[in-house]
Order: C-alpha cells, then sequence, then structure tokens
C-alpha cells in the first residue's frame, strides 16, 4: 500500500506536474487551497504533506497549524518561490518537516519526502514502544503467572482506555489499590491526577466534605470554603477504596453525581460539572449489602458497571514463590542487604501457609525474612512466628497440592520446577512454546530442564 501525499498549490500545472512525478511511489490528492485540503485530510488519512506557502488568498502557514492539531499529524514539506531564511525558520518552527525553494528538483523533492515518512515511521514505532513499556512495568507490579492474574491483567487492558466505571472487589491485601492505578495509567488520562479516598478512614460529615467539597460556614468548623476530591479529580480518575462503608446520605449524592457528572459542594445548590473516571473497590459483598438494605441497589449499578474480582492468594500458590523473590529484591535493595535465597523448608512452609492477609501479608513476611537473616539463605526461623499456624485447607490445589504438601525433609527446588513444568506443559496440551512463554523462559531452557529434571 502506498503512502498518502496531499500536494496543494494553487497553480494546476504545478500540482499536476508533481502528481506525474510522484504517483509512482506514492498515492497522491491534489488541493488548490486550506479549504480543499482541510477536506481531504477529514476524510482521508494523510501522512505527508507538500504545500506551497502561497495558495492564492491563503497561507500555507495556517496549514501547517491546521494539520498540527490532528490526532494525526502529517509530516509538512513547505515550497515556494519567495525563499528566504526568515520564512523557513518560521516554517520549521511551527511544525513543518523541511523547506524547499521553486523552481523545485524533482528528485531533492523525492528525497525529502521519502525521509519525512521514513522519520514519521520511526516516530510511531517509538511512541507505541514506548507505551507498550510503560504498559509492562505498569502491569508487571500484578506479578504472576496464574492464569486467576493473568484473567485481571487482560481485563484491565480491555477497559482501562475506557469511561466505565470500575468496581474491584476481593480480600484484604489482594491489590485493589495496585489494580486502580494501573487503570488510572493506562487510561489514556495518566498525566491527571489520580486522587485516592479512604472512605473507611472519615465520619459520615467528614466523608461528604471530603468527596464533595463544602462553602464557607456550611456547617460548624466551616471556616472557609474547601474544594472536594471530586473537583480536585477533574480530568483524572477518582479511587473510593471500602465504598461499602459510605453512608446513606452520601450513596445518595454519589449516585447523583455518577449520573448526572456534576456535584454541589455541602451548602451550595450550585452544580459543578466534573469529568471524573470513577475506580471502587470493596473487601465486602456489595451485593450482599444490597440484599440486606445496606447499600442502594441503584447505586451499586452504577457502580459495577466492570466489576474486576481479585483473586486470593491461596487460590493462586503457583504465584507464591515469584512474588516473595520480587519483594525479596526489593526489600534487600531498601535496606542495603545482599538478595540471599530462600531455602527449600522456607519455601515449603510460604506455600502451604494460608496467607489470610493476602499479598500484604507475604510482603510483611519476606520483608521480616530479609532483616532478620544473618546468613547466606532465608530460613523458617527467619520468618515470621504467625508462618507457625496451621497449612493450607481451603480447597484443593490440583497438582501443587501433592507437591507441597510433603515434610521439609523430602521437599527441594527440584521438585518445586518439576510440578511448575508438568502443569505448564498439561495447560498447553504439550506444547513446549506455550509452556515456556507460561512458565517466563525460553523454549530452549525448558528443555533443558526437562532433560535435566528427567521428565
Amino acid at each position: 500500500m502506498l503512502p498518502t501525499l496531499l500536494i496543494v498549490d494553487d497553480e494546476r500545472a504545478t500540482r499536476e506536474g508533481l502528481r506525474s512525478a510522484l504517483e509512482v511511489d506514492f498515492d497522491v490528492y491534489l488541493a488548490s487551497n486550506n479549504s480543499e485540503a482541510l477536506a481531504i485530510l477529514k476524510s482521508e488519512e494523510i501522512q505527508l504533506i507538500l504545500t506551497d506557502l502561497r495558495l492564492g488568498g491563503d497561507s500555507g502557514m495556517d496549514l501547517i497549524d491546521t494539520a498540527a492539531k490532528l490526532p494525526t499529524p502529517p509530516v509538512i514539506l513547505m515550497m515556494t518561490a519567495y525563499g528566504s531564511v526568515d520564512t523557513a525558520v518560521e516554517a520549521m518552527r511551527r511544525g513543518a518537516f523541511h523547506f524547499v525553494t521553486k523552481p523545485l528538483n524533482l528528485d531533492e523533492v523525492e528525497m525529502l519526502l521519502k525521509r519525512a515518512l521514513r522519520s514519521r515511521t520511526l516516530e510511531t514505532e517509538n511512541v507505541n514502544l514506548t507505551k507498550q513499556v510503560k504498559k509492562g512495568a505498569i502491569l508487571s507490579r500484578l506479578i504472576g503467572k496464574s492464569p486467576e492474574i493473568k484473567r485481571v491483567t487482560e481485563l484491565i487492558e480491555q477497559v482501562a482506555p475506557t469511561r466505565a466505571t470500575i468496581l474491584i472487589e476481593g480480600e484484604s491485601g489482594t491489590g485493589k489499590e495496585v489494580v486502580a492505578h494501573a487503570i488510572h495509567h493506562l487510561s489514556g488520562r495518566p498525566a491527571a491526577k489520580l486522587v485516592i479516598v479512604n472512605c473507611a478512614a472519615l465520619s459520615p460529615q467528614l466523608l461528604e466534605s471530603e468527596l464533595f467539597g463544602h462553602e464557607k460556614g456550611s456547617f460548624t468548623g466551616a471556616a472557609q470554603k474547601r474544594i472536594g476530591r471530586f473537583e480536585q479529580a477533574d480530568g483524572g480518575t477518582l479511587f473510593l477504596d471500602e465504598i461499602g462503608e459510605i453512608d446513606a446520605a452520601t450513596q445518595v449524592k454519589l449516585l447523583r453525581a455518577l449520573s448526572e457528572r456534576s456535584i454541589e459542594r455541602v451548602g451550595s445548590n450550585s452544580p459543578i460539572k466534573v469529568d471524573v473516571r470513577l475506580v471502587a473497590a470493596t473487601n465486602k459483598n456489595l451485593r450482599q449489602q444490597v440484599d440486606d438494605g445496606k447499600f442502594r441497589e441503584d447505586l451499586y449499578f452504577r457502580l459495577n458497571v466492570v466489576s474486576v474480582i481479585m483473586p486470593t492468594l491461596r487460590e493462586r500458590p503457583e504465584d507464591i514463590i515469584l512474588m516473595a523473590n520480587y519483594f525479596l529484591h526489593e526489600f534487600a535493595e531498601e535496606n542495603g542487604r545482599p538478595v540471599k535465597p530462600l531455602t527449600d523448608e522456607a519455601m515449603h512452609r510460604l506455600v502451604t501457609y494460608p496467607w489470610p492477609g493476602n499479598v500484604r501479608e507475604l510482603r510483611t513476611a519476606i520483608e521480616h525474612g530479609v532483616v532478620m537473616s544473618n546468613d547466606t539463605a532465608i530460613g523458617i526461623s527467619h520468618l515470621p512466628a504467625f508462618l507457625d499456624g496451621n497449612p493450607i485447607s481451603q480447597g484443593p490445589l490440583g497438582h501443587y497440592e501433592k507437591a507441597f504438601v510433603k515434610s521439609p525433609e523430602v521437599f527441594n527446588l527440584n521438585e518445586l520446577e518439576k510440578v511448575a513444568i508438568r502443569r505448564a506443559l498439561a495447560e498447553t496440551a504439550e506444547s513446549r512454546t506455550l509452556a515456556a512463554d507460561l512458565l517466563g523462559i525460553s523454549r530452549r531452557t525448558l528443555q533443558r530442564k526437562i532433560k535435566e529434571l528427567g521428565l
């Protein structure tokens, strides 16, 4: 498919001559003035513009300004018979790629157009690569290879660029705030603010004022006007954590804010328009709260446009060692300590513990181990005392249950790798390429491990 080129010149002979010379390498469109050029830019995806500086009553400089505002601005080459250094500098300051003078050297024009196209292609690839790297860095905080966490990351990628209100549900410590940050930073409005409110930390009156603001004198202690969190988050994202804790009166005002995209400060009847993406989170069963008459059903439906269910750590035991190693590096660096491995017995204890506090509790345990270990590895004696509790008992763990519920004497890292590889192969119908991708290693590494472990 040929790159698209728009030639804008008020002289018909020039336009036609340029088309004849360039149509072998470009899909050429012609315009005699800015109005015709703008009509083409609205209807066609133009990659390059070759425009005269003087277009009868129009100016090519104005066309540069107009094209620069398009979602995907074309690359512009300016041509004129009235060349001067000042004109060239002004055209390039406004965004032109280059400047040529008439009479034109067609070989030079063709060379510059192709160079401009290569420049735009590289720029586009760089922007896309930067976005991918940024997206990968953001989602990397959701550590794990389990199907459960993969479903969460796929859902985030799907819904983040939309305006849909998101409800994140899950036990305490499962990473709901991490998800809120990811949704905001992948939303297309990351330059704007992410404003966070913990609804459980404020009394009903303080929460209403915190969310919507208040006017001076609206209640005792309101000595001056206050801008609420909705206004602070205008153009960005408002994250309401523990949404299940808000009182009935605040629920009514929140419902109105979501329905009308406007708020009223406490003590005022004047609506204020706000452009806010709302993300809410709860560790409660909001549907049950509705059934019990503790939460408005209409507000529940407004919040639950898209639901993200965060899995517990018990539901994804294959991620525990991955996360533990991530935290080991984080806290070793933070505390100026060398990175030490976990012993087989310590890994066994981590995987068989039920983790009622989920990821937050695991993070605390690893930080404790990093700080307390003076040995070459982190063993059970360096982990917090709470890990001496009962092994995991909430439901079957499939392949992992057989591997992890072994005595510490016979459990070792080779056994752990065998279980992970067997499960990956089983879940990918014995495809070594897909299994390697699932495990986060190369196919060659997987083949070597299969041979070494005798699988």
